[in-house]
């Protein structure tokens, strides 16, 4: 009998190039892709996994993430695959934006199909329960959204590498610009709302923690939480609105963040407060294009506009919309960066072995979307920008963006801390 997930990725199939991939196999749940032609002096496939959610949460954020995988695995594909001779094999799992399907399927990825790197997660309670499975079996863990500043901290593991700003690299970076515009505004009071799970709690603390520090004078009057996928926030929106704070700032991503900034807009929110700092990605300014307020403060991790003139951003641009005619969202991006980085660390080792693309990562610097980038060696974390503007009208795009002039990239840099204390608390790991 059909299950209704294995008609969701069959139509799934039939959007992607047939001439690019050949469907191998298609259980529920499971997905694998190879090309469809391999060159006869082809070497040793490269088993390449990929945990992201199409299904809870996390589904519509991902949905670009698999694309952007989809297309940049098809090039290199396209070459013979990794360095010419190994091509690429996706075998895909649905993780429905759960801790315990991803363990229970990233297992199943390792053992079954003996993957050699793992592309994900969505959730950062899911990445922390993953590299568990990865640092054990000696699995590379190419963090592409999911960004808890634990997985590259104290949960560090030297097969794990972070393509986005992590939580406190992001949180820090808001901090700054609210400072900014608690004097300018003459804020004094604010409250917070956020998804009650591992990212949630912490860029909700280090955003509160550091403005502690930067706007002493801003009084934060209350916190609010609620379970990730809760599909009714009103009862919360209701309590924002009869408290009447100067702003809020909501510690929300993914499908979630699409449903607080509706029903707040339906209710009237912003009409009694400011919400500042919401992640308001490339998602969001193309998903809801029609009902976004402008005027937000947002926060996006792989703004494509704001490196319209760095090459391979203008690479990744053409790509995606050749393929899929829209403009690459802040997931889609980022994924790219994490499979051509995978790429030209391989071609850095000159092998596909684990251990010696492993080591070719390290303190590396890579060419990506962003311009060229370099990893921490402390932590394997990518020197990547936080972005933050005002949600804008722009000509040249048929959607918002964040108003170009105004806009604040704040560089890794200056966020991320020493690498004392990225260290400070790091497991023991055999």
């Amino acid at each position: 009998m059909e299950k209704i997930s294995d008609r969701k990725w069959n139509r799934f199939l039939q959007s992607l190039d047939r001439r690019r991939f050949l469907t191998v196999s298609v259980a529920a749940g499971a997905l694998t892709l190879a090309p469809r032609f391999v060159r006869a002096d082809a070497g040793e496939p490269y088993n390449l996994g990929v945990l992201l959610p199409s299904t809870g949460a996390g589904a519509n954020w991902s949905e670009s993430a698999i694309k952007a995988i989809n297309i940049a695995v098809a090039d290199i594909n396209s070459r013979g695959g990794f360095l010419g001779k190994h091509p690429i094999k996706i075998h895909y799992r649905d993780t429905q934006t759960k801790p315990d399907v991803t363990t229970r399927e990233g297992r199943s990825i390792i053992l079954d199909e003996k993957v050699r790197a793992i592309v994900g997660t969505y959730s950062s309670a899911s990445a922390l329960a993953l590299q568990e499975i990865t640092h054990e079996a000696k699995v590379l863990q190419l963090a592409s959204i999911s960004n808890s500043e634990k997985i590259v901290g104290e949960n560090f593991s030297p097969y794990t590498y972070e393509f986005g700003p992590n939580t406190k690299m992001m949180s820090n970076a808001m901090v700054s610009a609210v400072a900014k515009l608690a004097k300018t505004k003459g804020w004094k009071r604010y409250m917070t709302i956020g998804q009650d799970y591992e990212w949630g709690r912490n860029i909700q603390n280090g955003f509160v923690n550091e403005l502690k520090t930067a706007a002493p004078d801003v009084e934060l009057l209350r916190e609010m939480w609620f379970k990730l996928g809760e599909s009714d926030l009103g009862s919360y929106i209701s309590g924002i609105m009869s408290i009447k704070p100067d702003f809020v700032f909501p510690a929300i991503a993914g499908k979630d963040s699409r449903t607080f900034m509706e029903q707040g807009q339906a209710m009237g929110m912003l009409q009694t407060t400011s919400i500042v700092g919401g992640q308001i990605t490339t998602v969001e300014l193309q998903q809801q294009k029609d009902t976004l307020p402008r005027g937000l403060v947002g926060m996006s991790r792989c703004a494509f506009f704001a490196h319209l003139d760095e090459p391979v951003m203008q690479s990744y641009i053409k790509k995606y919309r050749d393929a899929e005619g829209q403009y690459p969202t802040d997931m889609a991006c980022m994924n790219f960066d994490v499979v051509y980085g995978l790429e030209q660390a391989i071609n850095r080792a000159g092998t596909i072995e684990t251990e010696a693309a492993k080591d070719a990562l390290k303190g590396a610097t890579i060419d990506t979307g962003r311009g060229r980038r370099t990893f921490r060696e402390c932590d394997n974390q990518l020197n990547v920008p936080t972005y933050i503007g005002e949600v804008h009208d722009d000509p040249e795009f048929p959607f918002p963006i964040y108003k170009r002039d105004t806009m604040i990239v704040v560089e890794a840099e200056n966020v991320w801390g020493t690498c004392d204390e990225a260290t400070a608390n790091r497991k023991t790991r055999a």
